[in-house]
């Protein structure tokens, strides 16, 4: 890792945002940017590819509010969030979107890697930015071995990102979705450290 980016690192890790592209920023979560993350989960545009959505505000506000109260400590502590949470914003304070890289339960080393955009905030890069910084922030700052992801089969935009960022197919489950229009199936994506390691040498 270059010095230039264990630095950034350094800065995001001690709770300051750091440039994420020319136009936004990206930070660990705080209590601040929860009105905003649940109004995001409640647009019927950004939650019909998440099964946990729509919701009651109160099942959002009981997610996040551990996960805000773990980060603002492990900015106390200086170290790495449990299950580092970010959010994005352009220079205006707009909100832009979430992105995380979490542990998988009982799987030292198993992460897995998310991102929730905003509707506009769609088509422009940002969730393939985020996906390719969560990746390299689980393998070079948090020592996992495999980071997976998963999501609906009819959600060409995220599965396409995963495929950006070097992410491989690795199953599917069918009819695993209901939707209003059916079902969907799920697919599953993964990228090991020595596939990573491989890509970062073709850069």
């Amino acid at each position: 890792m270059t010095n230039s980016k264990q630095n950034l690192y350094n800065t995001l890790k001690k709770g300051h945002a750091i440039p994420f592209g020319e136009t936004l920023h990206i930070a660990l979560v705080q209590p601040n940017d929860l009105a905003d993350i649940i109004e995001m989960l409640n647009d019927d545009k950004v939650n019909q590819y998440l099964f946990f959505a729509p919701a009651d505000n109160s099942l959002y506000e009981g997610f996040f509010g551990p996960i805000i109260e773990g980060t603002q400590q492990a900015i106390q502590d200086g170290v790495w969030p449990d299950a580092p949470t970010f959010v994005l914003r352009d220079k205006q304070g707009q909100y832009m979107g979430m992105t995380a890289v979490t542990p998988v339960m009982f799987l030292a080393g198993n992460y897995e890697v998310g991102y929730q955009l905003p509707f506009h905030a769609w088509g422009q890069g940002i969730a393939t930015r985020a996906c390719q910084m969560m990746t390299d922030i689980g393998f070079t700052e948090l020592n996992a071995h495999k980071i997976s992801a998963d999501c609906y089969a009819s959600n060409i935009g995220s599965y396409k990102t995963m495929e950006k960022c070097g992410y491989v197919l690795e199953g599917r489950q069918l009819d695993y979705f209901k939707t209003e229009l059916g079902f969907d199936d799920k697919v599953y994506y993964g990228i090991t450290a020595k596939q990573y390691n491989a890509l970062s040498l073709d850069a």
